[in-house]
């Protein structure tokens, strides 16, 4: 039985382990990952290294069209066994929390009907500010997963909760949502 994990990369320096976790869910048996990529992400890591570990073409906003006959976001809604959010920034929470579809991630979220995952990775004075916590309630009430970030020392040189969580942890997510 084949599924599909549509994988959203949003703006964020832990975008380069997204680049691992799109490898690794690849490698499972029966999985097929389709990427959408925000413009922020896309300064962190390129389009082309997700086309090659997906082998798809990745959506971004500046190709929305070019690969469908039928508008990408809700071509993928129509596919997804599992859309996952991996680094989920403060922003695509935010997007998430309040219908917010303004890019090729938050619209992709809005259309999509299937079990979502999010992974957040930030600042630990970001993660713990009450209005990202806020948005985190909400989305899980809305049946949202969010696997929590791990402790450690951030790429600002911070030390504290924010770092994207393991690549084993996200695919034992991933294996229990589909």
């Amino acid at each position: 039985m084949s599924k599909t994990v549509v994988l959203g990369v949003t703006g964020s320096i832990a975008a380069f382990r997204a680049a691992d976790l799109c490898s690794a869910l690849r490698k499972e048996q029966g999985v097929g990952v389709r990427v959408v990529m925000s413009d922020y992400a896309l300064r962190f890591v390129g389009e082309l290294t997700f086309t090659t570990l997906s082998a798809n073409p990745v959506i971004t906003d500046d190709n929305v069209g070019d690969y469908a006959d039928r508008p990408e976001h809700l071509a993928l809604g129509d596919i997804a066994d599992l859309f996952v959010v991996a680094p989920a920034t403060a922003n695509i929470l935010a997007k998430m929390a309040h219908g917010i579809a303004d890019d090729i991630v938050s619209t992709t979220y809005i259309s999509v009907t299937c079990p979502v995952i999010v992974a957040p990775a930030m600042n630990t004075r970001m993660y713990e500010h009450v209005t990202v916590q806020e948005n985190l309630k909400t989305l899980r009430a809305r049946g949202v997963t969010v696997v929590e970030p791990d402790d450690g020392i951030l790429a600002c040189g911070d030390y504290g909760k924010g770092r994207l969580a393991a690549t084993e942890t996200l695919l034992a997510a991933v294996r229990e949502s589909l």
